[in-house]
């Protein structure tokens, strides 16, 4: 089969032919990709496997630059149909050959959706449908395999947004599902934090969803995004000197202003706790709100749901008020006993002890006749008067 044997034998035919017709095109180096498959050891020793990787991902680019066939993302259709492990290889080949984050992201977002097509979302519906199911033809942990190599591949984070914020928050959605580990989890906050003024009240509850079988509503993960997003943005007005109390930057408004509105959504829920309510509430600083309405929506709906917190809290001011009026009563009893009984000296009674002191009546003679006049006068003759 050889050349060994005799010239343009089976293997060197084989070869060319794969090289000249089947590698000259994208679909035709996707469906030799996928024939290696169930012969991986051996297209591996021959080479087949990084030649097609190599073909692919240089067509895939140019497509991607400038398109020949419609719709303009074919291409990513056609790398969303290979195994996991040979679109890992062939996204690192693009982005070697300088491949756009836009690029990139168009093809990993395609793949997503094909290969865990239950990951979108139905707006029509209260609920989404779990992606794990004893019918599914793929396992839990090939899920996992899946959305662990798609987090690796994922272009660094940037301030302009590569992947839609709706996709992302899906994404984490689905890795807490499937019980990723914390680095996959960790790394796809990152991305939803770099661009979370562009997120939206729905965005943010498909992490609280309803799924099927189970209720999961972890609100842990928008909790530790929207402290990211706020650290972030207050240690940027410390570099440019700006006061971020006083001047909050129009992203922090925006997202400020969602978070207010997302919380007047999940205050409907009777599973949510004071303390959870309290801790959203609480993410964005009270200065960076421009106004208070939606906060307070949200506190009028959550005391309306949670009636049993309403009736606490009228008890609480309840038990302060009797507190102040038995304090008031007793005040009032002490006073009352203390009345009878010698007071203490103030200051106004020792005002008065000197000005008594000073009294020129208190001795001596009662004629003011000489008093502040100033004019000198004789003084009466004291007389003895006697009875005879």
């Amino acid at each position: 089969m050889t050349d060994e044997c005799c010239e343009g034998n089976l293997a060197n035919l084989t070869h060319g032919f794969i090289t000249q017709v089947a590698l000259s095109t994208l679909s035709g180096a996707i469906t030799v990709l996928k024939t290696c498959e169930d012969l991986l050891s051996v297209t591996q020793q021959i080479n087949i496997v990084n030649q097609c990787i190599e073909v692919i991902s240089a067509k895939a680019c140019d497509e991607a630059d400038f398109p020949s066939c419609l719709p303009p993302n074919c291409w990513a259709e056609e790398l969303a149909k290979v195994q996991i492990n040979f679109f890992q290889k062939i996204i690192e080949s693009m982005k070697s050959r300088g491949a756009k984050a836009l690029t990139i992201a168009c093809a990993i977002t395609t793949y997503v959706k094909r290969s865990l097509p239950d990951i979108v979302f139905d707006r029509s519906a209260s609920t989404i449908k779990s992606p794990i199911s004893d019918d599914s033809l793929t396992s839990k942990h090939k899920q996992r395999q899946i959305l662990d190599s798609i987090v690796a591949i994922l272009p660094d984070e940037t301030r302009q947004p590569v992947f839609s914020i709706n996709f992302l928050c899906h994404l984490l959605r689905i890795a807490v599902l499937l019980e990723n580990t914390g680095d996959c989890k960790r790394k796809i906050e990152k991305q939803i934090m770099a661009i979370l003024e562009h997120v939206t009240v729905d965005d943010l509850l498909i992490l609280s969803l309803r799924f099927e079988n189970e209720r999961l509503r972890d609100l842990e993960c928008v909790r530790r995004i929207v402290t990211g997003f706020v650290e972030k943005e207050k240690s940027k007005s410390v570099i440019c000197y700006v006061d971020f109390d006083q001047t909050p930057s129009p992203a922090m408004a925006r997202v400020a202003k969602t978070v207010d509105a997302y919380l007047r959504e999940i205050a409907r829920e009777c599973e949510l706790s004071v303390s959870q309510f309290n801790g959203i509430a609480n993410l964005v600083p009270k200065s960076v709100r421009e106004v208070d309405d939606c906060l307070y929506s949200a506190i009028d709906i959550y005391l309306q749901v949670n009636a049993d917190v309403r009736l606490a809290k009228e008890n609480e001011k309840l038990k302060n008020e009797l507190k102040r009026m038995k304090m008031y009563v007793i005040d009032m009893e002490k006073n009352h006993k203390t009345g009878y009984k010698t007071k203490k000296p103030t200051f106004f009674s020792s005002v008065s002890k000197t000005l008594g002191k000073l009294n020129p009546f208190k001795q001596g003679s009662k004629d003011t006749t000489n008093i502040d006049d100033q004019i000198e006068r004789t003084k009466p003759k004291r007389r003895r008067f006697s009875m005879s």
